[in-house]
């Protein structure tokens, strides 16, 4: 073996010659030592350190929503899908600072000097965000004001700033702002009887300078933009011609009518994002109810992690924020024009330009369901026990199955338990409005719902006192773990005793994200893997630290040690010189020993290939380390989130799909569960769905071993392939059903 080649020896050497000036940032399991969950493999079997083996976490999630801005730069896409994508790329930095810097923010200021696994300090990630972050801020800003926005003029939706408009629609502006903005204001003036207020987590505020007339007394007011009426104002709205006006503009427009008496000086837009990541200690609450309503009342009041603030602001004015919000210049981005653009998807809502958004798509009937008559569905029950199937979202209708298993298990007599797993859903949800209904019936209901799913624990919490109130079973899982499982069990009373029925899921119950997520839902009634998920719900809801399990993949107990003995043997098998081969589709890749592992496998002759959305730490085609890995991630209309993974098995094809990623904080710190799939159709669907994401030439990314990524872009006489437009193709094109699978 060559110096360069990787052996644990070797990886070990290196480390060691490191370790009295690096220490290794890998996450503590203390809290998993709960009921016995404690994982098998922990920090001492790593044996690889730094940038020659790890992406940093941080950059390579900013490197995703590049790729998301990608989206919203391509003018292959329509215009108004174009404009949306710039609302999630700024969404999603505003959870990035909340969650990932307010993170490192509070390591920082706690004086911690452990390292990445790639070898950055706190402060040095802090800084190589910084410099990213100016540099995307620039690339959307530019897309949106100089590409979208007059593309939208010429198409006929116009943002017109007040000083422009006509007579009439000024009036229609004065009118709208006396009757819908004025009486929600409330102006708060900062002087020493009136402290600095509180700014609100996201919102955006007019800080307002004014000076007492004929005098040089200047005092400093501010105005909360109203979060309940719209961002843009339509004072105009016929066929192909919208004229909307900022809210804010308008405000800035009327703002001497707060203040009578006083002159305006300047008036400018400041937004701030206050921390998330805050700590907690779940072992030692008496109530975890109680202690995440708690975390809810103090991120409103948590550190503030960026200022955002209009250019022109004047000098002095920052600098009062800046004093009186507690930050410093480094956490400031001045930008020129407005400020909290994930706002922009409202524009994609404006009706009348269906021609400037994809083709609607409306998700199919699953074709096992198409044997039944126009106007009723068979049974569903009967249906899963004639074989199992897979539904793949939003090809195929959530209505129709996922839900519907849910519903009809609420009103069938013969249906005497619901255990169900809650992670997110939505406000009005139809599942949970059935097992309310299954409650107030008398069946047994069990829901675990998790708390701590973040930025929805307020709508979990509400939805755990109406299940509560319903006469459900609620349990809040296991301290120090989040339930990140999707799974329903329903026992239905048959003729030939108790049949319990199982639905599988890599995403929420969710209707509406069912809509926009890549989703996979697996439905069987087998016993083995239903004895399997009842003893999950024992474990969640009592107390089975040394449960086993026949088939399943559990986590945080059994799955690492599972998932590595697969790998295991794909090594032994390509030392052998046989066939040996892994397919992985994940949202996430971060685990370092998962990806130590990969290492050891492609060094072996594994051929991997590895499908991964967002985050990937896996340096991949790199000689003498991952020549045989090859790493692809997919983005484009939905957003891909099903996890599947493949093992050649030695040509007994094994096939696995759940809510798992390969991170430490789902093998290690989450109950998730990842389902073997058995039946040879739907193993001969999952192996079509992934060499449709290897094939696209139209929508795949691939990483390079210089941690940058490239786009695929079809060869010369190549068939153009888009996996979403495939897949809404292939599912349209279904004439008939395949016996247990309905699809080939």
């Amino acid at each position: 073996m060559t110096k360069s080649s990787f052996s644990p020896d070797s990886f070990s050497k290196k480390l060691s010659a490191g370790q009295n000036k690096k220490s290794v940032n890998f996450k503590k399991n203390e809290v998993l030592s709960n009921k016995g969950l404690k994982p098998d493999l922990t920090q001492s079997d790593l044996k690889i350190f730094g940038k020659e083996y790890f992406i940093n976490y941080e950059l390579s999630w900013l490197k995703f929503n590049w790729r998301v801005l990608h989206e919203a730069q391509n003018p292959n896409n329509p215009l108004l899908e174009r404009v949306k994508f710039i609302g999630i790329v700024c969404s999603n930095l505003d959870e990035f600072y909340q969650k990932r810097v307010g993170g490192l923010k509070r390591q920082f200021h706690a004086g911690v000097t452990e390292l990445s696994l790639d070898g950055l300090s706190p402060k040095e990630q802090l800084v190589a965000i910084r410099k990213d972050i100016g540099k995307m801020i620039r690339a959307y800003r530019d897309c949106f004001f100089n590409d979208l926005l007059p593309n939208l003029r010429k198409e006929g939706i116009r943002i017109e700033e007040y000083k422009n408009l006509d007579k009439d629609l000024k009036n229609k502006a004065d009118d709208y702002f006396l009757k819908q903005i004025y009486p929600i204001i409330t102006p708060l003036a900062v002087d020493e009887a009136h402290p600095f207020p509180f700014i609100s987590n996201k919102s955006r505020s007019l800080a307002i300078k004014l000076r007492e007339k004929n005098s040089n007394n200047y005092l400093f007011a501010r105005i909360k933009i109203p979060a309940n009426r719209p961002r843009w104002i339509p004072l105009l709205n016929e066929s192909q011609n919208v004229i909307l006006l900022s809210t804010s503009d308008l405000i800035k427009q009327k703002i001497s009518t707060f203040f009578p008496g006083m002159d305006v000086e300047s008036a400018h837009i400041f937004r701030v994002t206050r921390n998330a990541d805050l700590e907690r200690n779940e072992e030692e609450a008496d109530d975890l109810l109680e202690l995440i309503e708690d975390e809810l009342r103090e991120r409103r009041f948590a550190e503030i992690v960026r200022l955002e603030v209009d250019k022109k602001m004047p000098e002095d004015v920052k600098q009062f924020l800046l004093n009186q919000l507690k930050i410093q210049s480094h956490d400031v981005f001045e930008m020129d024009g407005p400020l909290g653009l994930a706002d922009a998807t409202q524009l994609y809502d404006i009706n009348g330009f269906h021609h400037l958004k994809y083709d609607p798509w409306t998700p199919a009937l699953h074709p096992v369901f198409k044997h039944g008559l126009e106007e009723e569905l068979p049974d569903i029950f009967n249906t899963i026990r004639n074989g199992d199937f897979i539904v793949h979202h939003p090809y195929h209708s959530f209505e129709t199955s996922t839900q519907r298993f849910v519903e009809e298990a609420a009103k069938d007599p013969k249906v005497l338990a619901i255990k169900q797993t809650l992670y997110r859903t939505s406000s009005d949800s139809p599942v949970m409005h059935a097992l309310i209904r299954a409650a107030e019936a008398d069946k047994q209901v069990a829901v675990l719902v998790e708390l701590k799913a973040r930025f929805d624990e307020e709508r979990n919490i509400s939805w755990a006192q109406k299940l509560e109130k319903a006469g459900a079973h609620v349990s809040y899982g296991i301290a120090g773990l989040k339930i990140h499982t999707k799974l329903t069990i329903v026992v239905r009373e048959e003729d030939d005793g108790l049949r319990r029925y199982l639905h599988i899921g890599t995403g929420n119950y969710h209707p509406d994200t069912a809509q926009l997520y890549e989703d996979l839902g697996y439905f069987t009634c087998r016993e083995d893997l239903s004895s399997d998920v009842t003893d999950i719900f024992n474990l969640l809801t009592g107390y089975a630290p040394d449960q086993s399990y026949k088939e399943m993949l559990v986590a945080p107990k059994h799955m690492r040690n599972k998932i590595t003995s697969l790998i295991d043997y794909e090594i032994k098998e390509a030392k052998k010189g046989k066939d040996a081969r892994i397919i992985g589709k994940m949202n996430n890749l971060e685990d370092p020993l998962i990806i130590q592992k990969l290492y050891e496998a492609s060094q072996a002759g594994v051929k991997i290939d590895l499908i991964v959305r967002s985050v990937c730490r896996l340096i991949p085609q790199k000689k003498g380390l991952s020549e045989n890995i090859k790493v692809h991630t997919i983005i484009g209309r939905f957003l891909e989130h099903s996890r599947c993974y493949y093992f050649h098995g030695g040509g007994q094809d094994k096939y696995f799909i759940g809510s798992a990623d390969w991170m430490h904080r789902n093998l290690d710190a989450r109950v998730e569960v990842l389902s073997p799939i058995l039946n040879p159709n739907l193993k001969e669907y999952l192996q079509f769905l992934l060499n449709v994401n290897l094939r696209d030439n139209q929508q795949r990314w691939v990483l390079k071993p210089n941690g940058k990524y490239k786009k695929i872009s079809p060869q010369k006489g190549e068939e153009k392939v888009s996996v979403h437009q495939f897949l809404m193709n292939h599912v349209k094109s279904m004439k008939a059903p395949i016996p247990g699978l309905g699809q080939s």
